[in-house]
């Protein structure tokens, strides 16, 4: 199976960075460069334009970026554009963090609760996260849902570990309605 784009380029960013001994470095710069991407439509309009050339495309890189983030960096950047593969400059770069949170076993978590948790709260969260995971710390997110109406739903990555009371209504109100049939399918 073919890797994808952002896992090629990537892997190669965080193999230069372990190996340069800047992983720090091209994690701060790779948020960075996200964020320009992110906040600026202009940006992304230029870099996808047709009637832009890829010449010029080179040139905007390097008078965002160049001097502002590492020469590495930059390259990648031009390369990503040199290869076509630009659009995919966001899913690289959250890669490359992905893998960098991975190596640092820092994990992200987002918690969603249907009222604001306390701080003592949230030390407990992150407390019992740190207990049941393999992570040494981690990055929270917390936001504030009142349609869970109690409980919480907590994420990392592809895990999703939800104790709100509306699930356990939905998964209630499921489970009656496949009693309800069953009664009516026995019915003469």
């Amino acid at each position: 199976m073919a890797k994808l784009v952002s896992n090629v380029y990537g892997d190669a960013l965080f193999e230069l960075a372990v190996e340069s001994g800047r992983v720090d470095d091209f994690l701060k710069e790779a948020e960075g460069v996200i964020e320009v991407v992110k906040k600026d439509d202009g940006f992304s309009q230029m870099m996808n334009h047709p009637k832009i050339n890829k010449e010029e495309k080179l040139q905007i890189i390097d008078e965002i970026f160049k001097g502002r983030v590492s020469d590495e960096i930059v390259g990648l950047l031009r390369m990503l554009e040199e290869k076509d593969h630009i659009k995919e400059i966001e899913g690289v770069l959250d890669y490359y963090i992905e893998k960098v949170y991975d190596y640092k076993k820092i994990g992200r978590a987002t918690v969603s609760t249907p009222l604001e948790l306390t701080d003592a709260q949230k030390a407990d969260v992150e407390k019992r996260l740190l207990q049941t995971t393999e992570y040494s710390s981690f990055i929270m997110n917390y936001i504030v849902d009142p349609e869970l109406i109690g409980g919480m739903v907590i994420r990392i990555k592809d895990r999703v570990v939800d104790s709100s009371i509306k699930t356990q209504i939905n998964k209630l109100s499921h489970e009656l309605s496949n009693i309800q049939l069953k009664v009516g399918e026995c019915a003469p």
